[in-house]
């Protein structure tokens, strides 16, 4: 059976995934005033912070249509797994669900399964979907229960918390339906936050980002029982120093069965901004 893996351009593959895989990113756009930005392999991550500083208001995104994940699905594969930003915090997740409609319709007497996964995620979170799948794919099950479990897992199992420098960007774009950003910016207060089935809420507060980043650890690590048969990603904008950090106050604490650290593509970086942690499992 021949497989691909698609995300929207927020899910970042690693480079081993990607060599043993069929992957595709389907780009959103990002402007940053007269500037549109792709949120492909041209993506410049240092230039786009330095965009991002130097103008006054905030930078928009757009998801990709529905003919853009169409093309994602041509070409001779049997079966196409597909996963999304939430679908609570961007309109990635319907426009890919209106391209498989739409390509089922126009290519009737095709075989090739398609599913689309709603992350409730971002970023690494989405990856984390994809590794599922391909994990029960490796199994041996059938499509129908990749599907399930694959889906299970990203609603009722999977982790994301984050720490940021700052929310406004969410804020702005109206990312924090159920909490508000912070105006204690001086007092160097930050939230820890977690996506709950993909929407954004507040678990604790700390002065500081090396607490509040060690509080997103303790906290995040007693919701669970058991972390030895998970994948641990964490995700940073431009802060590897600091993703490393992060990684060893889990390794000082926990045992994974795989551990990831990756840089964010535009997307992530945008709302992450320059300095964010985002971890899941």
């Amino acid at each position: 059976m021949k497989i691909r893996y698609v995300g929207d351009s927020c899910c970042e593959f690693p480079e081993d995934f990607k060599k043993e895989h069929d992957c595709v990113n389907v780009p959103l756009t990002i402007m940053v005033g007269d500037d549109v930005i792709i949120d492909d392999a041209s993506f410049d991550q240092a230039d786009f912070l330095k965009k991002v500083a130097a103008y006054p208001k905030c930078p928009k995104s757009s998801c990709p249509s529905p003919e853009q994940y169409m093309s994602a699905f041509e070409g001779d594969v049997d079966i196409v797994f597909v996963t999304t930003l939430s679908s609570e915090l961007s309109g990635s997740y319907n426009s890919a669900v209106l391209a498989k409609q739409l390509y089922e319709e126009d290519h009737p007497d095709e075989k090739k399964k398609i599913h689309v996964f709603n992350s409730y995620s971002a970023s690494c979170g989405e990856m984390q979907v994809l590794l599922k799948a391909a994990e029960l794919v490796e199994q041996g099950l059938s499509f129908e229960e990749v599907v399930e479990k694959t889906q299970k897992f990203a609603y009722d199992d999977l982790k994301t918390y984050f720490v940021l420098e700052s929310l406004e960007t969410l804020r702005k774009n109206g990312r924090l339906s159920t909490m508000k950003a912070l105006a204690a910016t001086a007092l160097s207060i930050k939230p820890v936050c977690i996506g709950n089935h993909g929407v954004i809420e507040q678990v604790a507060i700390a002065r500081g980002m090396k607490k509040a980043l060690e509080k997103m650890v303790s906290h995040s690590l007693e919701q669970v029982s058991s972390t030895e048969d998970r994948v641990l990603f964490v995700a940073h904008c431009n802060c590897e120093k600091r993703a490393e950090e992060v990684t060893a106050l889990y390794i000082a604490k926990a045992k994974f069965k795989e551990i990831r650290i990756i840089n964010t593509a535009g997307i992530s970086s945008l709302y992450a901004c320059d300095g964010g942690i985002i971890a899941t499992f």
